[in-house]
């Protein structure tokens, strides 16, 4: 009977995290009520305590989860991509940007509410996000393998800044379609990292990186999406 009722819950769950997230990013932790949360997903504000102890609970959920899925995530990816570091990067890339269009609220709610969380979740927080730069970081340096370990650091935040400005772009209607958008947004990306990794002779001094890798694969203009967020 358990088995029946288990995937039931677990949407529900899932249902109010989705529209307190939304709720959130639009008014502010402190500008929702319970009640609110409860009547986007057509229960009781007292019902909804049967899945979370209050919307501190959920903030928590939501940030600590969206920061362990980009991580599991990226390793995934990683781990998928054997010995070709340029794949892997530019796997680490579209998983990226698929939450950058699909949790555009939670980027507007880590940025705003993340130091409302408990120390000990801000923390988990921080350090799944510092585990997520670093594994970015030893790809870019294996793309670039003249890349400064600062450098390849510098480049992955500021990627993640550009993939993370998403919920700041103007109207929907006035963007791209979803697929023209991740090829864009994942062609701006590897461009970031193919600056990072210009010949020192162009535009880097001898600080900066150099190595294979540098180009854009062909398969980009089509490219196969946790976290942050800025990280």
């Amino acid at each position: 009977m358990s088995s029946t009722h288990a995937p039931a819950a677990t949407s529900r769950r899932e249902q109010i995290l989705k529209e307190a997230a939304r709720l959130f990013a639009e008014r502010g932790f402190h500008g929702v009520g319970v009640d609110e949360i409860g009547a986007a997903v057509g229960i009781s504000g007292p019902g909804l305590y049967r899945h979370f102890a209050g919307k501190d609970a959920m903030l928590a959920e939501l940030l600590v989860g969206i920061s362990e899925r980009l991580l599991e995530g990226g390793r995934i990816r990683a781990a998928s991509g054997g010995d070709r570091p340029a794949a892997v990067l530019d796997a680490l890339i579209e998983g990226h940007i698929d939450f950058a269009l699909d949790d555009r609220p939670l980027i507007t709610v880590h940025d705003r509410e993340l130091d409302r969380l408990r120390e000990a979740d801000r923390k988990r927080v921080r350090r799944l996000q510092r585990e997520y730069v670093e594994l970015w970081v030893q790809v870019v340096r294996e793309v670039y393998p003249a890349c400064t370990e600062a450098d390849a650091r510098a480049s992955v935040h500021a990627v993640f800044g550009l993939l993370n400005s998403t919920p700041h772009l103007s109207r929907p209607g006035a963007l791209p379609g979803r697929t023209e958008m991740s090829e864009l947004l994942h062609r701006l990306a590897r461009g970031a990292f193919a600056a990072v990794g210009a010949d020192e002779g162009t535009s880097k001094s001898a600080s900066g990186c150099a190595g294979g890798g540098a180009g854009v694969p062909g398969g980009l203009s089509a490219p196969s999406d946790t976290s942050g967020q800025s990280h």
